[in-house]
């Protein structure tokens, strides 16, 4: 279980971007994280595995108190973290491969990493995670030959290589087209569903919000301000989280 306790963030200036923001997770739940631009969800993504270090509160996952933890704990933690990014964070003048096995870092020798040496048995399980998401042809090509939808993909097998319990997803699908956006958020909704991983993910889009998730938060301005089942943000209570001249996205 993951568990947010009066967790807050203020950035250099005194911009607050969370306020008090408390909830749980329960493990293999499938959690939609919703918000406007500049909503937070980034930034309560990123607290979660200290990628940005929290003003105040506590982040408990599996017993562990992560906000306590120490940069040699910290590495321990994010092996079983997997990172999805909206941009895809990869390095695009490398081979696919070589991103996929990057999943692998927290596991191997880091000499070996760095000379791109990696074991057999993880080599032939990234090829094993590109046939899963059906881009196992592509793996010896440069990153910067795939397309958006393609390389978000890389960005999921990536993940899987670290045999997460849990992946944090941030805005996947924003930069996709909505059949792209839908066909990654199925490769998510079937790792959460096949291998019991906990997936929070933030999205804008509402139709996928009440098509993949099991339960979905929503912030304003770094405030929580709905957790519930995914149907019952409709409209009207759009409207009222964001107010009236709000559009509604998806």
């Amino acid at each position: 279980m993951l568990e947010i306790k009066n967790l807050s963030k203020v950035y250099d200036g005194g911009v607050q971007a969370l306020k008090n923001v408390s909830f749980s997770v329960e493990q293999g739940e499938f959690l939609a994280v919703i918000g406007l631009s500049g909503s937070g969800k980034s930034t309560l993504l990123r607290c979660i595995n200290r990628l940005i270090e929290p003003t105040n509160g506590q982040i408990v996952w599996d017993g562990q108190d992560v906000t306590a933890a120490s940069q040699d704990e910290m590495r321990l933690v994010r092996r079983k973290i997997g990172m999805v990014f909206q941009h895809f964070n990869l390095v695009t003048r490398s081979k696919v491969i070589t991103n996929v096995l990057a999943g692998r870092l927290g596991y191997v020798n880091p000499l070996m990493s760095a000379l791109n040496r990696f074991p057999k048995g993880d080599i032939e399980k990234a090829l094993s995670q590109l046939d899963r998401v059906g881009i196992k042809e592509q793996a010896y090509k440069r990153a910067d030959e795939l397309s958006g939808g393609q390389q978000q993909r890389v960005g999921i097998a990536r993940a899987m290589m670290q045999e997460p319990a849990m992946i944090l997803a941030d805005e996947p699908v924003a930069s996709l087209d909505p059949v792209l956006a839908h066909s990654i958020m199925q490769y998510l909704e079937k790792i959460n569903k096949e291998d019991g991983v906990t997936v929070l993910c933030s999205l804008h889009f509402l139709d996928l919000v009440h098509r993949y998730a099991d339960r979905a938060i929503a912030l304003n301005g770094g405030v929580l301000m709905f957790d519930g089942p995914p149907n019952k943000i409709d409209d009207e209570k759009f409207r009222e989280i964001y107010g009236k001249d709000a559009e509604r996205v998806g």
